[in-house]
């Protein structure tokens, strides 16, 4: 009798029987902790908690996906089904399946990313944050003001600016005229108390005494936006929130929004309008949680793609599409919020990072500056995943050579049968058996149609099994799954009465060229460099998709080199914690202009031979 059994039958009654034992369970880094049954599983207990892990399989120990990490406690003796599923360094770090564990005492568990479901992980996305050393460009001063009189009948501005400037190192010597305009009202309204503002040498904004200084970090991807609400002076994030980026009606991709631009009338400036306008409103959903004020954000900072950033900025984008793709700018800009439309503190500035190319824009370059503790000593590749993918291999030498590679939009779910966005009932995992299918959904829904890590688990999975060939195609009679409809292979992945989601040849096609993409973008750095994959000490994956794939699957496919899993880091939205670092730190904005000097960029197309390595990597097969 297993160790598990035992507990169940000692202690088998209802869970809410006043007697039954129970301990402390505590979830880290997610931050969910409380008291089970001694009699469940760990997979079970973090449901119980509010933890959704990832298990295929229903919590039997097959798909070895729920694994977890004990810090401290006693758990239940291991199962075979965990001896053949975890790694000896797993086995000797304490790694455990959950569903496999029962707790024994209260204990700590550790969850890895790759163990947690994909809303799960988004919570808790860049919670490695490097400490930034808090340097805004903004100083805030509470000033008390003498009213005006007969005796002395002096300006509103020139009383405010006499006060602060009594009380200032720096002296200010203007006023933003959006400040002027409400200056008035306001100082009578507060009674003559007020904090004011000061970047530079002129006041930004005037706030009541004790409102916080905020500031905003947005990272503008193609498909999301997702936004950050910052207290300037303590670091502290506030909220944090993330929409879809409402330019994808106009277009799944940035060349087909270029391509908006360039042929409808208006169309550039109707991109601009409504990016602008999902960011105003994602500024009043992330003030609501906060239970602030737009007007008191006093500083921005957006990154995003080449392209992005030329839309958002109504720059001229016709000849980011062309040979040899020429950005208007690739110096960082440092302008008025309100000259783009944002709605936030009438004086605040906008600042926008450096571009490092057409196709490698700020928000790679804040990827970098999130990351530079992790590769400024070792050679190291930082992959940025999405619908366009950047790639920089950074050598010990401080060399870093960047290119990026058009993956397209397959990993959004897009240009696939059944695909859908990382959403309720979305099929985000898959494993294949020689008669079975397991997969899990977000929510543990209702299958609705599959996602981009999904349709690349099913890909992977699917070659694994021996139901698709190398080349991508197919196996006639590999599985009981694979059918015939119209004259075409299809494998069902789920089915619920008359509704099936399946996986055709076109989206094997799809995932072929993505992963392809991917692979020949590495190939050409590692060649660039001469460096061989196995010197490769670390991966970091940023980005949505980059921090939700199943690393094995994907080196299994080739998408990721055949390196030891140990030296791959899911690192979350990387760029929108250097966002965050570059709006609470004036410094190290100069060190973000220093580090796009120092990067070599390779135009990925017209590389020698491209087309070749492109064809041979759209192979389902390892590095």
């Amino acid at each position: 009798m297993t160790n598990q059994d035992q507990i169940k039958q000692n202690q088998a009654m209802d869970d809410n029987t006043p007697s039954e034992t129970t301990v402390h369970i505590v979830f880290e880094p997610v931050g969910r902790r409380g008291e089970v049954p001694a009699s469940v599983s760990l997979l079970e207990a973090a449901r119980r908690l509010g933890v959704e892990l990832t298990s295929i399989c229903g919590g039997v120990g097959i798909c070895g996906r729920c694994k977890v990490r004990v810090v401290s406690g006693q758990v239940s003796e291991l199962t075979v089904p965990e001896r053949e599923a975890l790694s000896q360094q797993e086995l000797e770090q304490n790694f455990r399946l959950a569903c496999m564990a029962y707790p024994l005492s209260n204990c700590q568990i550790s969850v890895p990313s790759e163990s947690l479901s994909t809303p799960m992980r988004t919570q808790v996305e860049g919670m490695e944050e490097a400490e930034t050393a808090i340097a805004p460009p903004v100083r805030t001063l509470a000033v008390a003001l003498d009213p005006p009189s007969l005796d002395r009948p002096l300006a509103d501005a020139e009383n405010l600016l006499q006060v602060v400037n009594r009380s200032c190192d720096t002296p200010a010597d203007s006023i933003d005229l959006g400040v002027l305009q409400e200056l008035p009202h306001q100082l009578r309204a507060w009674d003559w108390r007020c904090q004011a503002h000061i970047r530079g040498n002129e006041i930004v904004a005037v706030t009541p005494v004790g409102a916080p200084p905020l500031g905003l970090a947005v990272d503008l991807g193609s498909t999301k936006i997702a936004g950050y609400l910052v207290d300037l002076y303590s670091g502290h994030m506030l909220a944090a929130q993330g929409i879809t980026n409402p330019q994808t009606s106009y277009g799944e991709d940035i060349v087909s929004r270029i391509t908006y631009a360039e042929r409808n009338s208006g169309g550039a400036h109707r991109l601009q309008q409504v990016v602008v306008e999902g960011i105003n409103q994602l500024i009043g959903e992330l003030c609501a949680k906060a239970g602030t004020d737009r007007q008191h954000i006093l500083e921005v900072v957006i990154v995003g793609n080449t392209a992005m950033h030329h839309l958002l900025l109504r720059l001229p984008t016709h000849q980011l599409a062309r040979s040899p793709f020429i950005p208007a700018v690739v110096s960082d800009l440092d302008i008025r919020a309100r000259d783009i439309g944002l709605a936030v503190a009438p004086g605040a500035h906008l600042y926008i990072p450096p571009n490092i190319a057409g196709y490698v824009g700020a928000d790679h370059v804040a990827v970098l500056i999130a990351t530079a503790q992790a590769w400024s000593e070792s050679t190291t590749l930082v992959i940025d995943i999405g619908t366009n993918t950047e790639i920089s291999l950074i050598t010990p030498e401080g060399a870093i050579t960047s290119l990026s590679c058009a993956s397209g939009p397959a990993f959004e779910g897009y240009h696939i049968k059944y695909g859908v966005r990382a959403t309720t009932g979305a099929i985000e995992r898959v494993q294949i058996t020689p008669d079975r299918v397991f997969y899990k959904t977000i929510d543990d829904a209702t299958p609705v149609g599959i996602c981009g890590s999904g349709i690349l688990d099913a890909v992977a999975q699917l070659r694994l099994a021996g139901v698709l060939g190398e080349n991508g195609t197919f196996q006639r009679d590999s599985h009981p799954h694979l059918h015939r409809v119209d004259n075409q292979w299809e494998f069902i992945l789920a089915e619920r009465n008359e509704y099936v989601i399946t996986v055709t040849q076109q989206d094997v096609r799809e995932i072929q060229l993505a992963k392809a993409a991917i692979q020949t973008g590495i190939e050409v750095l590692l060649r660039e460099n001469r460096v061989s994959a196995d010197q490769i000490a670390k991966v970091l994956l940023a980005g949505a998709f980059g921090s939700y794939i199943d690393i094995g699957n994907a080196v299994a496919i080739g998408m990721l080199p055949a390196l030891p899993l140990e030296r791959f880091s899911q690192i979350g939205n990387a760029a929108g914690v250097g966002a965050r670092q570059l709006l609470l730190s004036e410094p190290l904005r100069k060190t973000a202009q220093a580090l796009r000097s120092r990067v070599h960029f390779i135009e990925l197309a017209p590389y020698p031979g491209f087309g070749k390595i492109f064809a041979r990597n759209c192979r389902l097969s390892p590095h």
